[in-house]
């Protein structure tokens, strides 16, 4: 079990490597460099680029016990087809018309260099908060067996938060990785760990790093 709050996880005790997947949500160029989406809106990518150690290591543990590592990106299409008129209105109002921030075809879609990215990753592309929204991430879910999900990235309070209460909704156990989890507003990212923990984790539970790697590893050793 991992140890966490409000209660350990997983709730029944029974952690199984081959059901559970490290998500690692949006780690992209446009939201880590310092002239993507993220930096333009006014925000200090740093504390997001902070976390790249803890989640490679993260990582490196998942593998080495038998955890499968899923990422997230999000973007447009090209040609933007998939993009609605408030969409389209409100890129207009950030100034990123005519730009290719958060399309699939720019440079900044890709998942920053820091993260080691395997072909045996699974790596699910969305257009929304949600990864669960308009893709196929519960399909290939309930396909691999895969029941319980440790979740990281970025941004707390928006992609981590909206991703983690689908999962719950659906039933999948969650626990995310509070040092884990980064957002450029210190405020909004604490609000958001905080409410996993109301009302005895309706959202499931929270851990450290260290205590998630520490579960890692005995399963790794178990294995």
């Amino acid at each position: 079990m991992i140890h966490a709050k409000p209660f350990d996880f997983p709730y029944d005790g029974r952690l199984d490597a081959a059901k559970t997947a490290l998500v690692v949500i949006d780690l992209q160029e446009d939201f880590l460099s310092p002239t993507g989406y993220f930096a333009r809106h006014g925000y200090d990518p740093a504390p997001l680029r902070a976390i790249l150690p803890t989640v490679s290591r993260l990582i490196a543990a998942c593998r080495e016990a038998g955890v499968r590592v899923i990422h997230t990106r999000q973007g447009y299409r090209a040609d933007l087809a998939d993009m609605t008129p408030y969409e389209k209105w409100r890129r207009r109002r950030a100034g990123l018309e005519g730009t290719d921030i958060l399309l699939r075809s720019s440079p900044g879609f890709q998942i920053v260099p820091e993260i080691d990215v395997r072909p045996e990753d699974i790596v699910v592309d969305k257009t929304c908060n949600g990864a669960f929204t308009y893709t196929d991430f519960e399909h290939v879910l309930r396909a691999q067996g895969i029941t319980h999900l440790l979740f990281s990235g970025c941004t707390t309070d928006v992609c981590v938060h909206t991703t983690l209460r689908e999962a719950c909704d659906r039933n999948f156990q969650c626990l995310t990785i509070a040092d884990a989890c980064a957002s450029g507003d210190a405020y909004a990212h604490a609000a958001a760990l905080h409410m996993v923990t109301v009302e005895q984790g309706i959202f499931g539970v929270l851990a450290d790093s260290t205590a998630v790697l520490a579960g890692l590893a005995e399963l790794g050793r178990r294995a």
